[in-house]
């Protein structure tokens, strides 16, 4: 649920939910209570009360809500992170050698630190004090990106934001596909938008992403061909066509290799699931 104070959501649940699909933009996920498990690719990042998700760069994942009930609900809080933000922030940093070098994917897990707890609950504050919201917002998420940014995962979000850098350099070519995903891939072209040479795009691409460009294109067309038939109550062949893929057949066969279930069948429980 969006708020009042611009780029901050909150989410609560009363139960244990499936696996879904779930883009996920540049941001920094805190959880109050519960637990969440996130996979992109291969591999799974696990978060709780301790320790925040910090997605540096767009990516396609799949989510799961673990071990929520009316008796202890998931609640956490979303920020979008600010990149022109924290583009200003790291100049300054850099001034005071404060800077996390980390490199890896483009998510993480950091540890939840009482400093940055104490921002966090701030920034909820100021949807008591609504008038506040446009006078202290900015600096509170400042201190917050201060907080990431100087922790032991903060050079996950620097490679992201800083020009020149490679994760820099892939996220010009993942902002590419998100925006053409559903037109056939050049890897010459892409290759071109990010600076790189093939090779090097590759092996850069999997280190921040951990998938290919194309099964990163793959992911994002599956995830938004789910998101047109929940939404738009399409039949699975219309999605697909619309999403670029020419063949029925290989879109429901990918379709179930990555969620577990035929459309028809995982579109109609998630369906049944919020009605």
């Amino acid at each position: 649920m969006a708020s009042a104070v611009p780029g901050l959501s909150l989410h609560r649940r009363v139960s244990s939910m499936a696996p879904d699909s779930s883009l996920y933009e540049p941001s920094f996920a805190f959880i109050i209570t519960g637990a969440k498990r996130v996979l992109l690719g291969n591999e799974a990042y696990l978060y709780n009360q301790d320790h925040f998700l910090l997605t540096a760069v767009g990516l396609p994942t799949i989510v799961q809500v673990l071990d929520a009930s009316v008796e202890a609900p998931y609640v956490s809080l979303k920020l979008d992170i600010d990149l022109d933000l924290a583009k200003d922030l790291i100049a300054e940093v850099d001034k005071f050698g404060h800077a996390s070098k980390d490199g890896g994917t483009g998510i993480a897990i950091g540890p939840v630190t009482p400093d940055i707890i104490d921002a966090a609950m701030r920034l909820l504050d100021l949807l008591d004090r609504p008038v506040d919201i446009p006078i202290l917002e900015k600096s509170i998420q400042r201190e917050i990106l201060y907080r990431i940014m100087t922790g032991p995962v903060g050079g996950r979000l620097r490679e992201a934001v800083q020009l020149g850098t490679k994760t820099n350099r892939v996220s010009a070519a993942i902002r590419w596909l998100r925006d053409h995903y559903d037109q056939p891939i050049r890897i010459e072209a892409l290759a071109n938008i990010a600076g790189m040479g093939e090779s090097t795009l590759h092996h850069h691409f999997r280190a921040v992403t951990a998938m290919s460009p194309l099964q990163y294109q793959k992911h994002l067309r599956l995830h938004e061909a789910r998101r047109i038939m929940i939404a738009d109550r399409s039949d699975a062949g219309s999605a697909a066509l619309r999403v670029g893929y020419e063949s029925v057949t290989q879109f429901n066969r990918e379709y179930r290799r990555l969620f577990g279930a035929p459309p028809k069948t995982d579109v109609r429980t998630i369906i049944d699931a919020v009605s």
